[in-house]
């Protein structure tokens, strides 16, 4: 099954209570991709990146199957760059330094071979060239959002217009109560499905994650590790988990999108192992597979 990816790419500069690592390869779009591609053999990825986004950047994401002829290459410019460092806790963290550089005109054109992506994945872009992605991908199976408190306070109506369009949504717990405006998960998630979204999805961090759908709520453990070295980008590794068990089982049911989301948490607990992208980039089916049954181990109870 194919898959439409459309975000950002970036460099980080991360610091963390146990570490440090510059010039790292992130973005939403690329945790996104990588972690999906472990699923579908057909991943479309489209962004813009500056002329100091080099070839083995572009090795790496071939490595893993991704189609990179979606990616805009401005030899201007630079590639969008963020700086930030966690707290101890790892839950907060304070942005040093963003600079937008060529992703500040970003205009995703979709190419003709794309445009029959089945399943679409928004990554966390301004909702105005969401809605662009969309006019240009005439009939999706099936379209996952994400989005951030910048977005929800700086063009709301711009993004209940997606979310009019899209068929699951995944936020965290503060974007939840901050887009919802009631503090109470259970009202929040309420509230924002009747916006549009059949399926939500409100992560927890560390405390796991919720799904709201018709059929009730399913709530997720987070993984138990014992090293947890860099956060960054483990809500985006979470829907690219999410969004390649639901192509690759080519089911949108209540069972499989419960699946869905213990394969997206699986790959999000791989990713705070390593900083960036570099445990994301080297795994095995098998790993994932073996996690995957950890989280189903967590809460079984033999009778």
């Amino acid at each position: 099954m194919s898959i439409l990816i459309v975000g950002s790419l970036a460099f980080d500069d991360i610091e963390t209570p146990f570490g440090r690592s510059d010039d790292t390869l992130g973005g939403s779009s690329t945790y996104i991709a990588l972690s999906s591609s472990y699923f579908c053999d057909e991943i479309n990825l489209v962004g813009v990146v500056g002329s100091d986004f080099g070839k083995d950047h572009f090795r790496l994401l071939h490595e893993s199957g991704i189609d990179t002829k979606g990616i805009q290459v401005k030899d201007t410019g630079k590639t969008f760059r963020w700086s930030g460092r966690y707290h101890y806790d790892m839950n907060t963290r304070d942005t040093l330094d963003t600079q937008l550089n060529v992703f500040a005109d970003f205009d995703p054109h979709i190419p003709s071979q794309y445009r029959d992506s089945r399943y679409i994945c928004l990554g966390n872009i301004d909702p105005e060239l969401q809605i662009k992605v969309l006019d240009q991908i005439p009939n999706p199976d099936l379209v996952i959002l994400d989005t951030m408190n910048f977005w929800i306070e700086g063009k709301p109506e711009a993004l209940k217009k997606v979310l009019e369009r899209v068929d699951v949504f995944i936020i965290n717990d503060s974007e939840a109560r901050l887009l919802s405006g009631d503090p109470n998960l259970v009202k929040s998630a309420r509230i924002i499905r009747n916006l549009g979204p059949k399926t939500l999805i409100i992560k927890k961090g560390e405390h796991g994650a919720l799904l709201f759908t018709d059929s009730g709520i399913f709530a997720a453990p987070a993984f138990p590790l014992e090293s947890i070295y860099d956060p960054t980008g483990a809500g985006d590794t979470f829907a690219g988990g999410f969004l390649g068990h639901l192509a690759r089982s080519d089911e949108q049911n209540d069972a499989e999108l419960r699946k869905a989301v213990l394969y997206g948490s699986a790959m999000a607990s791989f990713c705070v192992e390593k900083f960036g992208t570099e445990k994301l980039a080297n795994l095995e089916l098998l790993e994932i597979e073996d996690r995957y049954q950890s989280f189903l181990d967590l809460s079984r109870i033999e009778e």
